[in-house]
């Protein structure tokens, strides 16, 4: 009997058959992650440092624009009506632009006088920019007669360019 129960087990042992472990499950699919819109702050933010780049610009090209006059005379001559156009159109983009308007004259005319006509030049100029719509509050006026002449030669070419209205912004 012990041969038959030795072949038995060995059937029972031999036959044993190892459990294989199921597959593993396919793992889940992938979902890209779409980009999330950018928040409100960002996009605030955004504009904001857009607006500030247009102002700086805005602000430069006034800062680099200058009208010039006949001499002994204040009348804003046509090419400068022109260039008055485009600083009126950008203080009225930029309501919180505000400008200096500095007269200038050659040296020819005694200091008082050149002061006074510096003084009317700036006041021509303001006064086109506000019948442009913009509103006097917001420019200011300054003469500095024959004090800073931009040439120092004594000639008409010289002192043409020293006859100027120039402007600065705040």
């Amino acid at each position: 009997m012990l041969p038959l129960s030795l072949i038995a087990v060995i059937a029972v042992v031999g036959c044993h058959k190892k459990e294989v472990a199921p597959p593993p499950p396919p793992p889940p699919p992938v979902v890209e992650k779409k980009p999330e819109p950018p928040a409100k702050a960002d996009s605030t933010a955004i504009w904001a440092r857009q607006r500030a780049e247009k102002l700086a610009r805005a602000k430069s090209e006034i800062a680099e624009m200058k009208i010039f006059f006949d001499y002994d005379k204040s009348e804003i001559k046509p090419e400068a009506r022109t260039v008055l156009m485009g600083i009126a159109d950008k203080l009225k983009e930029y309501s919180d632009i505000t400008i200096r308007i500095e007269g200038n004259c050659d040296e020819r005319g005694t200091a008082a006088y050149n002061l006074a006509l510096g003084e009317r030049r700036a006041n021509a100029a303001m006064q086109f920019l506000t019948d442009s719509g913009v509103a006097g509050s917001r420019i200011e006026t300054k003469s500095w007669g024959e004090e800073r002449p931009v040439c120092q030669d004594h000639q008409e070419s010289c002192w043409s360019q020293n006859r100027r209205d120039e402007f600065f912004t705040n």
